[in-house]
């Protein structure tokens, strides 16, 4: 008796096998925005509409503390009159492409931005379909590469919008001379001078304009490089093209060179404070903060230089107690006839005296 209730069942099952519902983790709406069809069977039907994203080919410029937009918009094909409730979701690719950081989404009018992102992120819908990103208060490590998408039911497609920041790149030694920094230390001392480390693309950039230095200095990437613009002995040899020497990937900790900077434009302003003494580092310091500022850094007076066209004949200390000064317009007993930032190095702190340049946030 037991068999042959098992054999009843089992025959019931394979003739009705066809009529139990399948789950497969999705769930299809027979009519969903004009793009299916469903007929009595319950079967689904696609009719072939397409969703396009559409972001711009080129790369955006802009500059720190600045605002921006990032185009993008997307449509149907063949164009729909009405959609369903629509995902809006902006994220920033990580500098290898392989990784990805949530920056906004959205659905309908409701959103949510994340990290260093909140509060200075917004959707741009001032047309129908748009989903375009802005971006205030930009921050050097604003650049780079996001990713915008648009999520309609079953519909999923992105396009890439590329944020570059104009800047200026400069080498950077600390005290005690070169090759003192290991990757780690470059990342710092790069950050603690209001910039941060350069990546290739930013360097290359800095060559085509014109930038040489001898020095090896470590780059994002972990890669130790060095622009020569004028090849010579020392330099790789003279017989060698112009170009980037490379150096390849190091190791972080245990290898050590000097470090190339990124820094943009400026909020505030460097300026040469007029004092009727020179000074002594500490006192330069206290300088500047009588006159209700802050002492510049490195970064800083090299925004200012390639910015704004800051000029000053005379040498004063910046934060990290160096002696420096900026020359726009190369004339008679202001150095080199090449515009540049000169450096003095690191004088003694407490018996050489100079000027100061201080920084003012407007």
């Amino acid at each position: 008796m037991h068999s042959s209730l098992v054999m009843v069942v089992l025959q019931l099952l394979a003739s009705n096998c066809h009529s139990f519902p399948f789950f497969n983790g999705f769930h299809y709406d027979h009519v969903h925005s004009g793009r299916s069809t469903g007929n009595e069977k319950g079967e689904v039907h696609f009719n072939g509409m397409k969703l396009v994203v559409d972001t711009p080919k080129d790369a955006l410029f802009a500059y720190r503390g600045g605002n921006v937009t990032l185009p993008c918009h997307y449509y149907y094909e063949p164009e729909l009159s009405s959609t369903g409730r629509i995902r809006i979701k902006w994220s920033k690719l990580h500098q290898d492409n392989t990784k990805e950081r949530d920056v906004l989404v959205a659905i309908g009018p409701s959103n949510r931005s994340y990290g260093e992102f909140q509060g200075r992120v917004h959707l741009l819908q001032t047309v129908a379909r748009e989903a375009s990103l802005v971006i205030t208060d930009l921050k050097l490590e604003d650049y780079g590469k996001y990713k915008c998408e648009v999520i309609d039911g079953l519909e999923d497609e992105s396009g890439i919008v590329e944020l570059e920041l104009r800047g200026v790149v400069f080498p950077y030694q600390p005290f005690g001379g070169r090759y003192q920094l290991n990757f780690h230390d470059a990342k710092k001392a790069c950050e603690e001078q209001d910039a941060i480390l350069a990546n290739f693309d930013q360097l290359y950039k800095a060559w085509e304009e014109g930038l040489d230095w001898c020095n090896a200095g470590w780059l994002l990437d972990g890669s130790v490089q060095y622009p020569i613009s004028l090849p010579r002995e020392p330099c790789g040899g003279k017989g060698v093209s112009p170009g980037l020497r490379r150096y390849g990937v190091r190791h972080k900790l245990h290898h050590r060179y000097d470090a190339f900077c990124f820094s943009s434009s400026l909020k505030g302003k460097v300026y040469y404070l007029n004092h009727p003494k020179k000074l002594n580092f500490e006192e330069a310091k206290a300088a500047c903060q009588e006159d209700e500022s802050t002492i510049a850094k490195v970064g800083q007076l090299f925004a200012a230089w390639r910015f704004l066209d800051f000029d000053s004949c005379n040498a004063g200390w910046l934060a990290d107690a160096s002696v420096r000064y900026p020359i726009a317009f190369p004339r008679l007993k202001c150095g080199p006839p090449e515009p540049g930032v000169r450096s003095f190095g690191f004088p003694d702190k407490t018996k050489s005296t100079y000027g100061v340049f201080c920084y003012k946030m407007s």
